[in-house]
């Protein structure tokens, strides 16, 4: 069960942040949850000293995971293009 709610936050993690970053239109739902897992993996290494899992579903974690994933995205969209959108 664990498993299919990480499912289900990545893709809405990585949905808002390629929102916010603009790139919604080039993701497909395997990209957001890939994004938005690893998003809250780099907002838990940053924040949390690298624990993902450590805490329960809450709102600041919600919003660091979230962090992450825009941290992510910018990354890429630098490494694409040369600059951040």
């Amino acid at each position: 069960m664990g498993f299919i709610v990480w499912l289900i936050i990545g893709g809405v993690i990585g949905w808002l942040a390629s929102i916010i970053m603009r790139t919604d239109g080039q993701q497909g739902i395997f990209l957001n949850i890939v994004v938005g897992i690893i998003g809250a993996f780099i907002g838990g290494i940053i924040i949390n000293g690298g624990s993902i899992n450590s805490a329960p579903l809450t709102i600041q974690s919600f919003l660091v995971s979230l962090l992450g994933a825009v941290i992510l995205l910018a990354i890429v969209n630098l490494v694409r293009r040369g600059s951040v959108r």
